[in-house]
């Protein structure tokens, strides 16, 4: 098996180690992935990886954190701080679209048992939450931000797994990125008809 390219440099085998996880997942999946085959990848001992993890789970939370350091990056290329309804249709369809290109990584952040202690882990999702939180008080002034803001992430977050799964066509990316947007559409509309009441 090939070594992680730049493999391990004495003083950042952490580092290494994350890389490695997150190339096996690209090739294999999370079956695949083990602290044994993370060493393998990253050149080093088997043994060496539990310098830093002491077992799978906690290799599998900090593997978890960098896909959420991910998705934040490409939600914040997507708009930084959306207001409209088009805006948050395009941070929607960024969502979704990670999804789709690092499938592995998406069920190891969403799917995967992971350390619930780990604060990395906690760390990273925190600033996820809060960047949805952030979004919904500006696009939805006057709306429960903690409610809403679990409304719209289940929103998109259904939509990234229901197509992740083949419920939903996925043939190309232009049809993935309308379904996303008639859904985010929907939700305007449906909150702009309940303030009418």
């Amino acid at each position: 098996m090939p070594q992680a390219s730049g493999s391990y440099h004495h003083g950042d085998l952490r580092s290494a180690c994350v890389r490695a996880a997150l190339e096996l997942l690209e090739e294999d999946g999370s079956a695949a992935l083990s602290l044994r085959a993370v060493a393998r990848r990253a050149g080093v001992s088997p043994t060496a990886p539990y310098r830093h993890y002491s077992d799978r789970d906690a290799l599998l939370s900090a593997v978890a954190a960098e896909g959420y350091r991910e998705l934040a990056g490409t939600l914040a290329a997507a708009h930084p701080s959306p207001a409209t309804a088009d805006e948050l249709a395009a941070v929607a369809v960024a969502y979704v679209r990670f999804a789709l290109e690092h499938p592995a990584l998406f069920r190891v952040m969403f799917a995967e048992p992971c350390d619930p202690l780990s604060e990395e882990r906690l760390s990273a999702t925190a600033a996820i939450s809060e960047y949805v939180r952030t979004i919904v008080r500006t696009a939805f002034p006057g709306a429960d931000p903690d409610a809403l803001s679990t409304t719209v992430w289940a929103l998109v977050h259904g939509l990234a797994f229901l197509h992740l799964d083949g419920k939903l066509d996925a043939s190309s990316p232009e049809v993935v990125a309308d379904q996303v947007r008639n859904a985010v559409h929907g939700l305007f509309s449906a909150s702009a008809a309940l303030r009418q009441r």
